[in-house]
């Protein structure tokens, strides 16, 4: 596997070995002692998966404390435009974000630690996402930024015909979220 640590502190794309033949292809997607070795001690106690299609924008969502979540994110099947944003108020990269093209072809993964805003646009015609996360979900804990706040000034790929929840189209700017101890 292959980390790669982004100029966001938080954020490291990972690579990983993929073994294939004409039978088809291995992989191994986590392995603890490889990611506690490259920096990422997480004990993750949570795994989601999510089928979307074309043009559904999910995001921008973060879970509060104490429900904080570290995420490590995968597409098994598709292709995405994934985001992080950074929403720790004493982070030098505070406002800032990342974007990787996530895909069943380039097998990559993001991980997301807490104290970051996550999103994604589904750019192929169907997608499953799949992620790990660090903690439960909590429904009291949740959180969000509006996916096109001019302030973080995304650079999605498609900004017309989205399908976006309408708890999506209501969360407050970026400079109107409330201040987060992480």
């Amino acid at each position: 596997m292959i980390f790669t640590k982004l100029d966001i502190e938080g954020l490291v794309v990972i690579e990983p070995s993929v073994f294939g033949d004409d039978r088809g292809f291995f992989l191994e997607s986590y392995n603890q002692k490889v990611f506690t070795e490259n920096g990422i001690d997480v004990n993750f106690v949570q795994d989601n998966h999510s089928r979307s299609v074309k043009g559904v924008l999910r995001g921008l969502h973060f879970q509060k404390p104490p429900f904080a979540q570290d995420k490590l994110v995968r597409v098994t099947r598709g292709e995405v435009l994934d985001v992080a944003v950074d929403i720790r108020p004493d982070s030098p990269t505070f406002g800032k974000y990342h974007a990787v093209l996530l895909s069943e072809e380039n097998k990559k993964m993001f991980f997301i630690s807490k104290g970051f805003a996550h999103g994604f646009l589904v750019l192929s015609d169907i997608v499953d996402f799949q992620y790990k996360c660090s903690n439960l979900y909590s429904k009291e804990s949740e959180g969000g930024i509006l996916w096109n706040d001019t302030d973080l000034n995304i650079d999605w790929p498609q900004k017309e015909n989205l399908i976006i929840s309408p708890k999506d189209l209501l969360w407050p700017t970026f400079k109107n979220l409330e201040k987060i101890n992480w």
